[in-house]
């Protein structure tokens, strides 16, 4: 891309001795490097454990030949007197604690100004030793943007059509939109990688190749640890009421969307209220809802005990999230992680400066699906209008709620919700949770399956009887949430 050789242009001009590039695109970084090298007439050498030392673009060989191990590399570039690029592919591991390649990178730096020479060090991942740290710069490649993606697409969906003999990779418009945009954070060639498997299978891209591909886009970022991909999003017909959540999620869904929408996109959301009351659902919901990736953020794995290391998980984290991108980010229980009242050295103070920060200075489409149990644990300035769009309260069901998540959860069981007097088993069941439904029923099916029976209204009704529902148990609590939410929040079902 142009824009990534003008500003590796403008990093090879600012003399820095040392300069970083982390990517898995190694044949695409030396391509630009050796263009460069072959315009500014200047040798460039490509070293790696295996290949040794090599020359590319234009000239001979080293006369050392390509036998050179980790330290005599860097003996031969400390040793050569005329300018030279040098990229060392994969060189990470010498620099771990072996204090004479330290040394001999920080000399060659310290003689930049008489040697004139450019080490740039190639890798996946590149940690500097604080010795050579102030003596370099790192450059980062862009992701291909929206045009270029659509263009792969439609190249890939052309090679497939020609090697069926003509016939045509079939697809609607919005499901081809869809699939462009969930390519966004990944190279040219993982992208390409992903196109591929939507549509070598049989021809089709169709909706259901989003989720697929976004769990090979999340595979191939290897993300896994404090963040998770969730596989199994919901629909918000597998969600019993919160009407207003829905209808605010479909007036906006276009805003977040579509790439050129005059509206600004959305923030995110905060979902508060009891536990077992479909918080963790609905997060679900939302990305079923816009058939996006649902991330989810730990915040118990986020903890480390070295001192600076939770931070850096959590820049981690987020950094991937905007990689992801477009996709819903839940911060599930957020008040473990940054709660206002623990006594942990200050960590939950510049955790929460972390997460605010990336709130504020973000580019990215990552859609914020926050739940907590308990917001007075919540600082101020994260709940504040502006961090967040909305904070809706997700309370107890109502009756007619009650009667419908009692249906989606017998019908999910394969049974038949006309065989059963919904509107009696709302009344008998009030103050239950929906999870606290749907474990009367499970308990119920285990009842009637010990004696081979089938489900009946008496069993559902032993079921409830014999439930203790939090409403209960945590009585006071509950009702001093409901009575903070009623002046702060939108009750999520009304």
């Amino acid at each position: 891309m142009k824009s990534d050789l003008h500003d590796l242009e403008l990093l090879l001009d600012s003399k820095v001795p040392i300069l970083v590039i982390e990517s898995y695109e190694e044949p695409r970084v030396l391509e630009m490097l050796t263009g460069l090298a072959v315009t500014r007439t200047l040798p460039l050498f490509v070293w790696s454990i295996t290949e040794g030392l090599n020359r590319l673009g234009f000239g001979e060989r080293p006369e050392e030949g390509d036998q050179l191990d980790e330290t005599g590399v860097l003996e031969a570039i400390k040793n050569e007197t005329s300018p030279g690029l040098y990229v060392l592919c994969d060189f990470h591991p010498y620099l771990k604690g072996d204090a004479r390649n330290i040394r001999l990178l920080r000399e060659i730096a310290m003689r930049h100004n008489r040697l004139g020479h450019t080490v740039v060090l190639l890798s996946h991942q590149i940690e500097l030793p604080n010795e050579v740290k102030r003596y370099s710069a790192r450059f980062e490649l862009s992701m291909p943007i929206e045009e270029q993606l659509m263009h792969l697409v439609r190249e890939e969906a052309s090679n497939w059509s020609r090697a069926k003999g003509g016939v045509p990779v079939r697809s609607s418009s919005d499901t081809f939109k869809k699939l462009v945009q969930n390519l966004k954070g990944v190279s040219i060639e993982d992208a390409r990688q992903l196109v591929r498997a939507a549509i070598y299978d049989d021809g089709v891209i169709d909706d259901s190749d989003i989720p697929d591909m976004n769990k090979a886009k999340f595979a191939l970022m290897d993300m896994e640890g404090v963040l998770s991909f969730q596989y199994d999003t919901a629909q918000f017909g597998e969600v019993g009421g919160l009407v207003k959540l829905k209808e605010w999620l479909e007036q906006r869904a276009d805003s977040f969307l579509e790439s050129e929408s005059s509206l600004d996109a959305p923030k995110g959301i905060m979902l508060l209220g009891v536990q077992g009351g479909g918080k963790s659902l609905a997060a679900k919901a939302v990305a079923g809802m816009w058939s996006l990736p649902l991330l989810r953020l730990d915040f118990g794995a986020l903890y480390d005990k070295f001192h600076g290391e939770t931070e850096r998980n959590l820049r981690e984290a987020l950094k991937l999230a905007d990689m992801m991108s477009p996709c819903v980010l839940w911060l599930d229980e957020i008040e473990k992680g940054i709660s206002t009242s623990q006594n942990d050295s200050g960590i939950s103070a510049r955790v929460l400066g972390t997460l605010l920060t990336w709130m504020s200075e973000r580019q990215s489409k990552a859609f914020i699906v926050a739940t907590s149990n308990d917001i007075s644990q919540l600082p101020p300035e994260l709940v504040r209008k502006g961090r967040l769009d909305e904070i809706f309260f997700v309370d107890l069901p109502k009756h007619d709620i009650r009667q419908d998540i009692f249906r989606i959860h017998l019908e999910k069981r394969s049974q038949d919700s006309t065989h059963f007097d919904l509107k009696s088993l709302a009344d008998i069941s009030e103050g239950f949770s929906g999870a606290e439904i749907e474990q009367v029923i499970v308990s119920a099916l285990y009842s009637v399956a010990a004696s081979d029976a089938e489900l009946t209204m008496k069993a559902l009704a032993d079921a409830i009887h014999e439930t203790n529902p939090l409403s209960v148990v945590m009585e006071e609590k509950i009702r001093q949430l409901r009575a903070w939410a009623s002046e702060r929040c939108v009750f999520a079902d009304e």
